[in-house]
C-alpha cells in the first residue's frame, strides 16, 4: 500500500526568520532587497523607486494588480506607462513591441517563486517581460509575496505546475478563454549589475 506525499503548502507565507534568510542570500547575489509589511507598503515603495516620467512596463502579475500598483503605474499619468501607449500591429510592427516591452527604464512584476538559496524563478506563456528581466531593461522591481518563499529550484518548479498554472489558466479563461501554458520559464541566480534588481519581500501573502 502507497501513500501519497502532501502537497507543499504553497499558499502559506514564510515567517519573518526565513524571510530574512532570503534576503540574505539574494543581497549576497547584487539584488537589492527590502522587507516590507504588506501590499500598502509595497505600493508606497514603488512610487518610490520609479522617477516621474520614467518609460515602464508592467508585467502581468496578479500582485500588482492585486495591490493596486498596476493602476498606479498605467493609469495614473506620472510615467510613460508602454502599457497605456497607443497600440501598434503585432503582425507589422513585432520587433518595435518586443524592444519597447524589453528595454524600458524600469520593469515591475513579480516572480512564481524565490528560493531560500536566492534566486528568482518566473514562469510565462508569452515571455513579454522575461528579456527586460534578464538584463535588457535598465531597472526591474519585483514584488514578492511571502507565499512564494520556496526551499529550492525543485520546489520552485513544482510550485508553478502545481500551484501557479491551476490558478493562472483559470483567469486567463475568464479573460481571453483559452488556459495559460508554462511555455518559458527564466532563472535568476543573481544579478551582474549590483543594484539593477530590487526585490521588495512582503510580509504577507499576495497574488499567486
Amino acid at each position: 500500500m502507497t501513500t501519497s506525499v502532501p502537497a507543499p503548502p504553497f499558499t502559506d507565507p514564510a515567517p519573518v526568520e526565513r524571510l530574512e534568510r532570503v534576503a540574505a542570500a539574494l543581497a549576497a547575489k547584487n539584488f537589492a532587497v527590502e522587507i516590507l509589511d504588506d501590499d500598502d507598503a509595497a505600493r508606497t515603495r514603488v512610487k518610490d523607486l520609479i522617477p516621474v516620467g520614467a518609460s515602464v512596463f508592467t508585467g502581468a502579475s496578479e500582485t500588482l494588480r492585486l495591490s493596486g500598483i498596476e493602476e498606479d503605474i498605467n493609469n495614473s499619468g506620472r510615467y510613460d506607462s508602454l502599457k497605456s501607449r497607443p497600440s501598434m500591429d503585432r503582425a507589422t510592427q513585432r520587433n518595435e513591441i518586443w524592444a519597447a516591452l524589453s528595454t524600458p527604464d524600469v520593469l515591475v512584476g513579480s516572480v512564481a517563486a524565490v528560493t531560500e538559496t536566492g534566486s528568482l524563478v518566473v514562469a510565462s506563456a508569452s515571455g513579454s517581460q522575461l528579456p527586460g528581466y534578464a538584463g535588457a531593461a535598465a531597472r526591474v522591481i519585483w514584488v514578492v509575496g511571502a507565499q512564494k518563499v520556496v526551499p529550492d529550484l525543485s520546489a520552485a518548479l513544482r510550485r508553478i505546475e502545481d500551484y501557479c498554472l491551476p490558478l493562472e489558466s483559470e483567469r486567463a479563461m475568464k479573460v481571453y478563454g483559452q488556459p495559460s501554458a508554462v511555455n518559458r520559464v527564466l532563472i535568476l541566480n543573481a544579478e551582474p549589475e549590483p543594484g539593477r534588481g530590487t526585490v521588495l519581500l512582503l510580509r504577507e501573502a499576495i497574488g499567486f
